[in-house]
């Protein structure tokens, strides 16, 4: 698992640049995540990441997975920069707006920005989405076509449709080659020319990245959030290189949501068989939202028992007055039992909820710690023979 490749489908992140308009829409709520516990991968814009989560009262454990390699480091970028600029383009494709303003710094730096502005003023322009088109214009270019999708692969078929047999097409990647989409024009006839005004390479801190993967892995967390496609494949390789891919991947496809910011992004966990959960729009501020919007929906609930009413927020679980913090396996028991208030949870039910039970003796001794835990052990019924109820 540490040799994880891209995704060959489409390009390797989510547009996800500039400011976010949702955002500032989404409104902190003060504690509404209280109790819930939140894994962040991303390194650009991880702040503000971080910071909408923990407004609203959730803890935060940050990790970049992977991180963007400086543009003073990419003599590469240069030399691909150069390429450009004397092949004189016919057609440029723009995919992201953090990369065009990259590219034009960039060749600023090196002394080639004016002659990157006339070879870009010759060319047709072809954007991948809005915050592409508005980078272009910025710059003082004008676009002739947006993918209204905002998908790297509707961009290129924009390029298809004009024509591009003989003539020169150059590229802004994401990070990683697109190798499908740069196929389709190589094979419509283009001549092909890339350029990658930033690169994902390993984060400097790995022992950092090491604890979130131990987080992730034994479910101590609720949410683990992805915004570019590169920090999956950095994670599981992380957790790879720990021995611990295959539990990584276990704890995702079960007991950890995770979250990604678009379908770019969701695709290699979604070729790992892990169901992400992915907002309408591939923007920061839905992404927070939709993630709110799980927690409290799964993870916030409230029933009447016999004892009195019992309220689980998160973690947190209060009961007559009293405020008590579950760890994972308590809690994931508990969330199973208040599934179906007063209905009985099956011994065989309760196993699957907790992957490190491994036979029925393990199973009893968790309920004896999740009746410890609880301000009453009065409140989970043992139901002989079949299993446990919530005493309602």
């Amino acid at each position: 698992m540490s040799d994880a490749r891209p995704h060959p489908s489409t390009a390797w992140s989510d547009q996800l640049t500039g400011p976010d308009p949702d955002t500032a829409r989404t409104e902190p709520s003060g504690s509404v995540l209280a109790g819930f516990r939140i894994a962040v991968t991303s390194d650009r814009r991880s702040a503000d990441l971080v910071d909408a989560f923990v407004r609203r009262g959730a803890e935060v454990i940050h990790a970049p997975a992977v991180r963007i390699a400086p543009v003073d480091e990419d003599e590469i970028l240069i030399g691909d920069t150069r390429a450009v600029i004397e092949s004189r383009p016919d057609i440029v494709i723009v995919t992201t707006a953090y990369g065009f303003r990259r590219w034009i710094e960039c060749a600023d730096a090196a002394g080639l920005g004016e002659d990157l502005a006339r070879a870009l003023d010759r060319a047709r322009i072809i954007v991948r989405g809005p915050k592409a088109r508005g980078a272009v214009r910025a710059a003082g270019h004008d676009d002739d076509g947006i993918a209204d999708d905002e998908r790297t692969a509707s961009t290129v078929t924009l390029a298809l449709e004009a024509g591009v047999r003989g003539k020169r097409v150059a590229v802004q990647l994401h990070g990683h080659e697109d190798v499908e989409q740069l196929e389709r024009l190589r094979s419509a006839g283009a001549a092909v020319l890339t350029v990658a005004p930033y690169r994902w390479v390993r984060p400097t801190d790995e022992s950092r990245l090491g604890r979130l993967v131990m987080a992730v892995a034994s479910r101590e967390v609720d949410v683990v959030t992805f915004t570019s496609a590169p920090a999956v494949d950095g994670l599981v390789s992380a957790a790879a290189q720990l021995g611990m891919d295959g539990v990584l991947l276990d704890a995702m496809r079960c007991g950890v949501t995770a979250a990604a910011v678009g379908p770019v992004t969701a695709a290699p966990l979604i070729d790992a068989g892990i169901v992400p959960i992915v907002p309408d729009r591939f923007r920061m501020g839905a992404l927070i939202r939709t993630v709110v919007e799980h927690l409290t929906l799964n993870g916030i609930a409230q029933v009447d028992t016999a004892l009195g009413p019992l309220v689980v927020h998160g973690r947190v679980v209060t009961f007559g007055g009293e405020t008590v913090t579950l760890a994972r396996g308590p809690r994931a028991m508990l969330a199973a039992l208040m599934a179906e208030p007063g209905a009985v949870c099956t011994r065989e039910r309760l196993l699957d909820e907790l992957p490190e039970a491994e036979n029925e003796h393990a199973l009893d001794m968790a309920v004896s710690r999740l009746r410890a835990a609880l301000p009453d052990r009065h409140l989970v019924q043992t139901v002989v023979r079949r299993g446990y109820r919530l005493n309602v």
